[in-house]
């Protein structure tokens, strides 16, 4: 993995801790180099306050370690399995950010409010099922991700146009085609997370906007006739 991808790797996992989505040693973002099938990703229980570039660990796609003296992130696996499935994504974060763990805690799908929802997510962040008793006592973080792949796989969701999820009873992940795209994904996915609790605070049968307000804000952005921002 070439330098300029693992700093990138480091200053997402920075700027996690930065803007105060997570505390201690929680949460963690990996990158991927495709060409090679190597993972980068936090160490496990490393604090970032004094985490370095060399503090990170590089893994193949099999979690062998390929250079670190660290331990990966316990939730490699969980990463992993995304990335395999996942062909386009090059980035994932995990948090226990306040308010998308309140929501996954709730055990319901985030739906998309607003227009500040659907700049970013192109349909309501799906909520997984909770996992059953053999797979937290298994190869649960594996297990993490399979649920990941079944709710986008089961309920037809483009994991590039819904780049994140909550999982049940845990907390959210996000992905992006790099980590600082990841990283800003779950910076996003916080702050619409909040915006909703304090719609449905003011009224409590808030709903998702109209369909044609969700494709006018999400593929301005992100469509092939795109147009938001400069060229």
């Amino acid at each position: 993995m070439t330098d300029t991808l693992k700093l990138e790797i480091l200053e997402a996992n920075l700027q996690l801790h930065k803007m105060g989505l997570v505390i201690f040693t929680w949460g963690n973002v990996s990158g991927i180099d495709r060409k090679k099938g190597h993972v980068t990703i936090k160490p496990s229980g490393v604090s970032y306050d004094k985490m370095q570039v060399e503090d990170l660990v590089t893994v193949d796609m099999n979690g062998n370690v390929i250079e670190g003296k660290y331990k990966p992130s316990s939730d490699l696996e969980t990463h992993l399995e995304i990335y395999r499935q996942f062909p386009k994504c090059g980035g994932v974060v995990h948090t226990h950010s306040r308010m998308a763990t309140a929501w996954a805690q709730a055990g319901v799908d985030l739906p998309a409010f607003g227009t500040t929802h659907a700049d970013y997510f192109y349909g309501a962040v799906p909520c997984t099922r909770a996992l059953t008793d053999a797979e937290i006592q298994g190869a649960y973080e594996y297990e993490t991700g399979r649920v990941i792949i079944e709710t986008f796989k089961n309920n037809v969701i483009d994991p590039m146009a819904v780049p994140g999820v909550l999982v049940c009873g845990h907390g959210p992940f996000t992905w992006g085609k790099t980590a600082m795209d990841a990283m800003q994904n779950t910076v996003v996915l916080e702050e619409i997370a909040t915006i909703a609790c304090s719609s449905l605070a003011i009224n409590s049968k808030t709903s998702a906007i109209a369909q044609v307000l969700l494709d006018k804000h999400y593929l301005r952005k992100h469509g092939s006739d795109a147009y938001y921002g400069q060229k």
